[in-house]
């Protein structure tokens, strides 16, 4: 009786899977023919086919401005996290030191904390700075947030890794440099990938802080987007939010390359 329904639940639950897929997906996919459309305003069906508004994204100096400034910040944070991220794992996995539960707590602090709280907090802090509304403002308010993944992802790759590998290198006589570049890096590189990929989708794509820590001089494309939508909404906005996505899963898609060449290596 149980192998006569296992098809049926089988159909079943892909079914579900499909449709649970589709509703969360479909209002971001919507977008992309509206960016297309012919029509002045937002419409959906849309009408005709242009590529107008794109080159409006990379011709208009707002739209092309934030886009450059978007990827420089990102770029930047996926950097600074990535280097950050890798020594904070390290010392959070192989230390031994008091308080190192609380100290984990509080690098994996913003997943748990709301955003706007985050970049309240880090307004306020930034402004006795003087670094609010600058692009080092921004990237250091971004690392913060996407500190996180970036730990997680290396001390998942440091706790999994065979440690007979570091010890069989110290004893052919390895300092612990060496061990670590020759030996332990290569194992948690796909770690740091991920982390790095996750820690400039973080950034690349953040509004919330943006909001708080850009100026009138310094935008990034989400907060143009922002900034465009409260004042009047044109099918610009959908080409940059295509664009957004299209970077976004291209990114994604790497991520799972990464994941998958890690077991073979």
């Amino acid at each position: 009786m149980s192998d006569s329904w296992r098809q049926p639940r089988r159909i079943l639950m892909v079914g579900l899977g499909a449709l649970t897929v589709f509703y969360l997906l479909a209002p971001t996919l919507v977008i992309v023919p509206m960016s297309f459309t012919e029509a002045r305003i937002l419409s959906f069906p849309p009408e005709g086919f242009t590529l107008d508004w794109y080159e409006r994204m990379v011709t208009d100096r707002q739209w092309s401005t934030g886009l450059a400034n978007s990827f420089q910040v990102a770029l930047l944070t996926a950097i600074l996290a990535t280097v950050l991220g890798t020594l904070a794992a390290l010392g959070l996995t192989r230390g031994r030191f008091l308080g190192r539960t609380a100290v984990n707590a509080l690098v994996l602090s913003p997943l748990i904390v709301p955003v706007v709280v985050i970049a309240i907090g880090m307004f306020g802090l930034f402004v006795q700075w003087r670094i609010a509304g600058s692009l080092v403002g921004l990237v250091v308010a971004h690392t913060a947030l996407a500190l996180p993944f970036v730990v997680v992802a290396v001390a998942t790759s440091l706790r999994t890794m065979d440690r007979n590998l570091e010890l069989a290198a110290a004893n052919l006589g390895a300092d612990p440099r060496r061990s670590f570049q020759h030996i332990t890096f290569p194992i948690i590189l796909p770690g740091v990938l991920t982390g790095a990929i996750f820690s400039f989708i973080t950034s690349w794509d953040e509004v919330v802080i943006a909001i708080f820590m850009t100026s009138a001089r310094f935008r990034t494309l989400p907060v143009e987007m922002w900034e465009q939508v409260r004042q009047a909404v044109d099918p610009t906005v959908a080409a940059v939010s295509t664009t957004l996505l299209v970077v976004t899963t291209v990114l994604l898609v790497l991520l799972l390359v990464v994941r998958r060449q890690a077991p073979a290596q």
